[in-house]
């Protein structure tokens, strides 16, 4: 597998997408809505076919389903980088390589956009929702038609107390020499180098 993106989740869509402008100096494209899970979302195209996305619970809609996926019933706090999602091509095959409270997956549609996904059923992944989700597109993926922001991920840094056991999960999944496990309290952080230099997303 491969990494397709990242997420910044937040309160509300307005806050997730300030926490990611300020932190990279970029301005996010649009986005859409996620019907299943009542959410919605902006996007901003990655260098190496990457992309970013900032998400939160659409409060105008009523979701088909819940718990809504990346544990957002449970989001609070200040927006933050939230999530980080695996590109599979066969996600069928490849989710018995997961956790098992991590191969359960759904269909997902946004626009004209169709995907696998996995989604635990009560929404929070493994490691404290520190471990990837997978998905599998079902057309081409959309970083290359997103606006570009001309930043590159550099570094993306995975903490948890239970590092040597993340580590383990993910190594049945992706090589990636971006990719650090550490240990300490879950948390994601993404380096980048962007137009203005190095900023840091947390």
């Amino acid at each position: 597998m491969i990494l397709d993106h990242l997420a910044v989740a937040g309160g509300t869509l307005e806050e997730a997408v300030a926490h990611t402008e300020d932190a990279l100096g970029v301005a996010l494209g649009p986005g859409g809505q996620h019907p299943r899970y009542g959410t919605h979302n902006r996007l901003i195209g990655l260098e190496d076919g990457l992309y970013l996305e900032a998400i939160a619970i659409d409060p105008g809609t009523q979701p088909q389903e819940q718990p809504r996926w990346f544990n957002l019933d449970r989001f609070e706090g200040p927006a933050k980088l939230n999530n980080w999602i695996l590109r599979s091509e066969d996600l069928e095959a490849e989710k018995l390589l997961l956790p098992p409270h991590a191969q359960r997956h759904v269909q997902m549609q946004r626009g004209d956009l169709s995907w696998l996904m996995t989604v635990p059923a009560d929404g929070l992944l493994p490691f404290d929702n520190i471990f990837p989700a997978v998905l599998q597109w079902q057309a081409e993926p959309p970083a290359g038609r997103l606006p570009q922001s001309g930043c590159r991920l550099s570094r993306l840094v995975v903490s948890h107390p239970e590092a040597a056991g993340l580590q383990t999960a993910l190594d049945r999944v992706i090589n990636d020499p971006r990719l650090a496990v550490e240990q300490g309290t879950p948390a994601l952080m993404a380096e980048f180098d962007t137009p203005h230099g190095k900023r840091v997303l947390r």
